[in-house]
C-alpha cells in the first residue's frame, strides 16, 4: 500500500484518522482536546462515518469544515474504514484516534517527539484512564486459546507463569516493549504502513490492532507503551449504539467472538480454533452447571451457555473461522 505523496515542506507531521458512528455528541470534546495538543505540529484530519444516524455528517460539514471526510452509506466496520482514509493520509505519522478518546494537552507533542527519536518504534500507544482516572489496561500480550480460557476462567493462581492478555500486575509507569497497544490512541510510523498496510479487513471490529502489531513486529519494528501522558478513554460507544454489547449482562459481542475465532484460525490455524471453541464450551458448561446447582433455574444455565451458542454459530457461520461473515 502507497501512501500519497507530497513534498516534505507541505506534508503534515500527523495524518488523525476518526472513524465515526453515531457519536456526533462527542466530537467537541474529541476535536478540542486535539486541538490542544497540537502544539507547532501540522495536522491532517480524515473522519470516516460509517452511515451514521445521528446526524454525524451534516454536524462535520457545518462545524469542522476543514476535516476531509469521506461517508459511507453503509457500516463497514473499523478496519476497512482505516483503510479507506489511508490514501489520503501525507503525514509523517498516522494517528488512529477514537472519537471516545480525548488526548492530554501534552500527548501529540510528546508521542511524535518519541517516535523521531526511536526509529526502531513502529507503532506507539499510552496510559488509558477511565473518566475517573483509574487505570485501564494499556500494554497487553498477544492472546491465545490458553491464555483466553485461564482469563475467563479466574485460574491465573493456578497458572502464574501464563501471560494474561489484560495483564496489570507492571510497572505501569515506565516505557516497555509490549505484544500490542489498543487502536483508540495509535500512533503509527509512515514507513510501517507503506510497507505493510493497515488493517486486515475481514475484522470488522475487534482484533484489528492486535492482528496488526503482530504484522510491525514480525517486519522488525518494535510496539511501544509510553507512560508519559494519557488519554481518557471512554470504550464501547460506538458499539453500544449498534448493539453490539450489552453493559447490563456484561455478555461478550458476537463481533468480538466472531474476531478472536478468525484471529485464532490466521496465527494459531485450524487446531487452534477447535482448541479455543472446546475450551469456550467446556468453561460454559461448568458455568451452567453451577448456576443450575446454585439456583436451580434453567434460565441462569442458558445464560451461562450464551457464548458457547454464539461461539458454535460463528464458528460454522465463517466456515471454520476461515472467512468473514460481514
Amino acid at each position: 500500500m502507497e501512501l500519497q505523496a507530497t513534498s516534505k515542506s507541505e506534508r503534515p507531521d500527523v495524518s488523525v484518522i476518526v472513524v465515526n458512528y453515531n457519536t456526533a455528541h462527542l466530537f467537541g470534546r474529541m476535536f478540542a482536546a486535539l486541538e490542544a495538543s497540537r502544539g507547532d505540529l501540522k495536522l491532517q484530519t480524515i473522519v470516516v462515518d460509517n452511515a451514521s444516524r445521528d446526524n454525524s455528517v451534516e454536524i462535520l460539514h457545518t462545524r469542522y469544515g476543514g476535516t476531509a471526510l469521506i461517508a459511507n452509506t453503509a457500516n463497514i466496520g473499523f478496519a476497512r474504514a482505516n483503510n479507506q482514509a489511508i490514501p489520503l493520509a501525507q503525514g509523517r505519522y498516522v494517528l488512529l484516534l477514537n472519537t471516545d478518546a480525548f488526548i492530554s494537552p501534552d500527548t501529540l507533542v510528546k508521542t511524535v517527539g518519541f517516535m523521531d527519536q526511536n526509529s526502531a518504534c513502529g507503532v506507539l500507544g499510552v496510559k488509558l484512564v477511565s473518566e475517573d482516572g483509574s487505570l485501564q489496561p494499556s500494554c497487553r500480550y498477544f492472546p491465545t486459546p490458553w491464555n483466553v480460557f485461564v482469563a475467563s476462567t479466574g485460574l491465573k493462581r493456578f497458572f502464574p507463569r501464563t501471560q494474561l492478555v489484560d495483564d496489570m500486575g507492571w510497572d505501569h509507569a515506565s516505557v516497555r516493549e509490549c505484544d500490542w497497544v489498543p487502536g483508540c490512541y495509535y500512533l503509527v510510523r509512515r514507513e510501517v504502513i507503506e510497507r505493510i498496510g493497515l488493517f486486515d479487513p475481514r475484522f470488522f471490529l475487534y482484533y484489528e490492532e492486535v492482528d496488526h502489531c503482530r504484522a510491525i513486529r514480525a517486519a522488525g519494528w518494535s510496539v511501544v507503551y509510553y507512560p508519559y501522558t494519557q488519554v481518557v478513554h471512554i470504550g464501547g460507544q460506538s458499539a453500544a449504539t449498534s448493539g453490539a454489547f450489552n453493559p447490563t449482562s456484561r455478555q461478550i459481542s458476537p463481533l468480538q467472538i466472531e474476531s478472536e475465532l478468525l484471529y485464532f484460525r490466521k496465527h494459531h490455524g485450524l487446531t487452534g480454533v477447535l482448541i479455543s471453541v472446546l475450551l469456550t464450551n467446556f468453561n460454559d458448561s461448568l458455568r451452567a452447571w453451577s448456576g443450575l446447582v446454585r439456583y436451580g433455574s434453567l434460565a441462569h444455565a442458558a445464560r451461562a451457555m450464551r457464548r458457547s451458542v454464539v461461539t458454535l454459530q460463528r464458528l460454522f457461520a465463517t466456515v471454520l473461522a476461515s472467512r468473514a461473515t460481514r
